[in-house]
């Protein structure tokens, strides 16, 4: 036992180690205000829209995860493989896809700039982007959180009256919530952490990750790192709060 524990505690420590990377000897970190104004641009545009796309996610990924998950097993295993799809397919191949199926040559695309809906290069196609790349993340993981939900519950509660909302609300939604928060936060961090796709849909407006490149680009390490920080320190906290609390719900 004390050698397995060993055994993951050096996994442990090379899993954690890249994050020393940010005490690396670079030299002096460049905040002057070429660098200093599109990072702040960059951390509101990624907040805000990452957030607009998310209550898209829930509110679009919800009913659809639930329906899955209340649906018959052969019907449940099609619809999965669907979701599956945008899940697996490389970020970069998404991003050209997404261009080519909603960008200015395809029927879709010129019907919704006749719409008055910017689908490149626009707050639109960055959250649109966001949205598509970690919606089957949430889904999956949501419908997760509804399988451990007891069906008898939910039965009981309609033979007490509860029509299909209030039994959702009043029972589904209570006893799936941290299953659903863990959800959220995976979906968040996927579409926060976005580069490939956003970068062929939306490279303007720039978010984090993009802007991230172009400083390295632009001004080597010493311009990315202030960037990096505040990059880590907006991605990782909700995941990380997030599994710590359903890890000790589900040990109270």
């Amino acid at each position: 036992m004390s050698l397995a524990r060993v055994a993951v505690a050096l996994f442990g420590i090379v899993l954690l180690y890249p994050l020393t990377g940010i005490s690396a000897p670079i030299g002096p970190w460049r905040w002057d205000d070429d660098v200093m104004e599109p990072t702040i641009a960059s951390l509101r545009i990624s907040l805000e829209l990452t957030t607009l796309a998310m209550l898209i996610v829930v509110i679009l990924g919800t009913p659809v995860a639930y329906y899955i998950a209340r649906s018959s097993f052969r019907e449940r295993v099609m619809w999965q493989a669907v979701v599956l799809l945008s899940v697996l397919l490389p970020s970069l191949a998404s991003g050209l896809l997404l261009v080519l199926s909603f960008g200015r040559l395809a029927p879709v695309g010129q019907l919704l700039v006749r719409l008055g809906v910017d689908t490149t290069n626009s707050p639109t196609s960055f959250v649109g982007t966001e949205v598509y790349v970690s919606i089957g993340y949430y889904v999956l993981a949501a419908i997760a959180a509804f399988d451990s939900v007891p069906l008898r519950l939910e039965r009981h509660a309609a033979l007490l009256g509860e029509n299909a909302f209030g039994v959702f609300l009043r029972i589904t939604f209570p006893l799936a919530r941290t299953g659903l928060a863990v959800a959220l936060s995976v979906a968040w961090v996927r579409a926060l952490g976005e580069f490939g796709a956003v970068l062929v849909t939306s490279y303007y407006p720039a978010g984090m990750p993009v802007q991230l490149w172009a400083n390295l680009q632009t001004y080597g390490l010493a311009g990315v790192m202030p960037l990096l920080i505040i990059f880590v320190l907006t991605a990782l906290p909700l995941p990380w709060i997030v599994h710590v609390l359903a890890q000790r719900r589900e040990h109270a």
